[in-house]
């Protein structure tokens, strides 16, 4: 068109990019500054419905907006400038892919004339993370045209719906402009969207529901098994009464993991990884059927014993294959939550409960002797500092919890509550972006946040401190301070090569690093 050449097409495409995420109710992003990425940077700031927040490095803002998506469930914007900076989002997202969390990955980039030439801050960052993502897409430079809308508009719904699923998790939008970079004053193109305020292009999802046929075969195994078990891991997607129908109509125990959310009630069995380091208790009360939601559980004694030799249904919605010792005999990939309440209505009622009676009572025990154990000790231990948290916090309460020995004091000392939302980054385990992470989930969580982490986890990520107080952000971290933990002393190699075994853990540790 004539007039080409004379207008802003790049303001355009970054204002109209932000514009359509917050129609589809795009809330929260974290910008790592540079040059190239200004355009969309500037777009983000003018939204009035996006709040943008500002970090030092990269990492740090990439795990800020996956804070906020795991908090949320809705998709964040996470943006940088090109060149090396794209490579330190690289952890978030894997932990993203790994947690199916929604997050809406933008790098900004050279455009194709400056790439593989030598240009400064430039490197390859086509496909940069490989399979992670769940949608990877270079638009190449904006241009302008007559009709801009439902191509820049389209590329901002597709965006979403990609990273929403399923499964969720982060998608990658390689984003070249050219200089200027700023707004040249130039007519600004139009690429109006719904006039009704709806995104260009919406996408509805369903609920993936069982097979009425495969409901009754499952019924009827569940029905003609006595000793059987439900176990809840991280990211079961059930709620506490669903869980309860299910159990009480089968009549089977439930072992809960501690970031499930279904630790409570007349069934569940939460000292269960303390009990099964009892061979006798182990050995006599080996289920015959384990139907399994979510990840595999925690503890490391509780995970081996359920996959000696036991069949194992896996239910995920997605049917991704958490199964890694393959122990499943069966998969089924529908919503947990509906499997559940539909098998709690075809299950008749069990006709004894000596079965759940050897679990409950045990597990009565087992948190008396615990809880007895724990007031007992004399000085402040970490197994006491992660039940005391978590019996103090209010109703409503969030309470972050880092990898390591942190989520494992909470599995074997916290005693189950409701009303407390436990949120971890357990998709790749790691410790690394978590201060970052849990100013996310509070920039967002209605009640008091809370974070439970060691030591290295705040040196590790302690530059996710710097601008907190500006933000306006309220997190309470409470820290075990115990000179570099020591979770690394219970594998074998300490007991192997003891006299390198400081080089095979955490590096030259005890650290000796105080906080004021």
């Amino acid at each position: 068109m004539s007039d080409a050449a004379t207008r802003d097409a790049q303001t355009a495409f970054a204002r109209t990019l932000v514009e359509e995420w917050g129609r589809h109710g795009v809330r929260h992003a974290a910008l790592a500054p540079g040059s190239r990425s200004t355009p969309l940077a500037l777009a983000l700031a003018r939204d009035g419905r996006i709040r943008l927040e500002v970090f030092v490095d990269e990492r740090s803002a990439a795990f800020f907006a996956l804070g906020t998506a795991k908090a949320s469930g809705r998709p964040a914007v996470v943006l940088c400038t090109s060149g090396t900076a794209a490579a330190h989002f690289h952890a978030a997202v894997l932990e993203a892919h790994h947690s199916r969390t929604p997050l809406l990955v933008c790098t900004a980039d050279r455009p194709p004339e400056l790439r593989d030439v030598g240009a400064g801050q430039t490197i390859d960052q086509t496909k940069l993370y490989g399979d992670a993502v769940r949608w990877f897409v270079d638009p190449g430079p904006p241009e302008d045209s007559d009709n801009p809308a439902p191509l820049w508009r389209s590329l901002a719904s597709r965006a979403v719906a990609e990273t929403l699923g399923p499964p969720a998790g982060p998608v990658h939008l390689n984003l070249p402009f050219r200089e200027p970079l700023v707004p040249t004053g130039a007519p600004v193109p139009e690429a109006p969207g719904r006039a009704d305020g709806a995104p260009w292009t919406r996408t509805i999802r369903a609920r993936r529901v069982p097979d009425p046929t495969d409901l009754d075969r499952l019924a009827q195994r569940i029905s003609a098994t006595e000793r059987g078990l439900l176990v809840a891991g991280w990211g079961a997607a059930v709620d506490a009464p669903a869980v309860a129908r299910f159990a009480g109509a089968a009549g089977w125990p439930v072992l809960a993991d501690p970031l499930s959310g279904v630790r409570t009630g007349p069934h569940a069995v939460s000292t269960y990884e303390a009990l099964l380091r009892v061979p006798g208790f182990a050995d006599a009360c080996r289920p015959d059927l384990v139907l399994r939601v979510g990840a595999p559980l925690t503890g490391k004694t509780s995970s081996q014993w359920l996959d000696e030799s036991v069949p194992q249904i896996l239910v995920d919605p997605d049917g991704v294959w958490l199964d890694p010792r393959r122990a499943t005999s069966e998969r089924v990939a529908v919503d947990a939550q509906l499997l559940l309440e539909a098998l709690a209505d075809r299950v008749p009622p069990s006709r004894t409960t000596s079965w759940l009676d050897v679990w409950t009572a045990a597990e009565a025990n087992a948190r008396r002797a615990i809880d007895e154990l724990v007031d007992g000790w004399d000085t402040p231990f970490e197994g006491r500092v992660a039940r005391d948290v978590v019996t103090g916090l209010p109703d409503g309460s969030t309470l972050v919890v880092a990898s390591s020995m942190p989520v494992r004091d909470v599995e074997a000392f916290a005693i189950p509550r409701s009303g407390v939302r436990f949120i971890a980054n357990r998709g790749t385990n790691g410790v690394d972006g978590f201060v970052s992470t849990v100013l996310g989930v509070a920039a967002i969580a209605d009640g008091a946040c809370v974070a439970l982490l060691g030591d290295l986890a705040l040196l590790h990520d302690s530059n996710g401190l710097l601008g907190a107080a500006r933000r306006g952000i309220d997190a309470t971290f409470v820290v075990l301070d115990n000179d570099g933990g020591g979770i690394f002393s219970f594998l074998p190699q300490a007991e192997v090569v003891p006299e390198s075994f400081e080089l095979l853990s955490s590096p030259r540790w005890p650290h000796s690093t105080t906080f004021p």
